[in-house]
């Protein structure tokens, strides 16, 4: 039985005038990262290639809120709680 995945984005990070965020999803002992506005995967532990190409079509679909969520992330607000 597998747990609840879970996902998360990043804030959004900028490096040589490219914008990207990150998306990692999990369920217990499995983690799996992806890019945004990429919507590629750039690791995976335990996931198998079926649920990775499901993850990257569910980042196309949703990338729109992805980078909305990215853009609102807090990260010192985040911090002081």
């Amino acid at each position: 039985m597998q747990d609840e995945l879970k996902m998360s984005v990043s804030p959004i990070c900028e490096k040589d005038g490219k914008r990207y965020a990150f998306v990692t999803f999990s369920d217990g002992g499995r983690f799996a990262e992806g890019k945004i506005p990429e919507c590629e995967m750039i690791s995976n532990r335990g996931f198998s290639e079926e649920e990775i190409e499901k993850l990257k079509e569910y980042m196309q679909k949703e990338l729109p809120q992805l980078k909305k969520m990215a853009a609102g992330v807090n990260v010192f607000g985040a911090l002081m709680k």
